[in-house]
């Protein structure tokens, strides 16, 4: 690998990622669920623009491309249908059941880069893929 600065960020994106969990957890409990997605979106916003503005790419916002900015549109409607469903997932249910079943989100994401990118699998990898399947459904079934 030339540069593994991309490994410290998705190690950081976990750990984050967990915490995120734990905390959400303990501050929905007496927050409806909507609201307490509204109040997390409304900090990461501020916190994006923030970090935008600071190192002046908000100035890149009219040279963007609109099929572009199309598709991440798209993404941010579904990451709030996401935290939405998270939210309501984590405040109703066990934490550590509820984490795993969000992280299988990886096999729609395989299979995707799968269709759209043309990514292939290793048979290493599709092999760790079945572990953590296996994992999630064993975990989801005795909790």
């Amino acid at each position: 690998m030339r540069n593994a600065q991309w490994l410290i960020y998705a190690v950081c994106s976990a750990v984050f990622a967990a915490l995120t969990s734990i905390l959400a957890k303990i501050g929905i409990e007496n927050v409806e669920s909507n609201l307490g997605t509204a109040i997390r979106t409304g900090v990461v916003l501020i916190i994006a623009w923030g970090i935008v503005f600071s190192k002046g790419k908000h100035k890149q916002l009219k040279q963007l491309n609109k099929r572009e900015v199309l598709y991440i549109i798209l993404s941010g409607l579904a990451t709030g249908a996401s935290w939405l469903c998270y939210y309501y997932a984590i405040q109703n249910g066990i934490v550590s059941v509820v984490v795993p079943i969000d992280k299988l989100s990886i096999v729609v994401s395989i299979a995707f880069s799968y269709i759209v990118f043309k990514e292939k699998l290793s048979a290493k990898a599709f092999a760790g893929l079945c572990l953590m399947i296996s994992g999630t459904l064993l975990m989801t079934i005795w909790a």
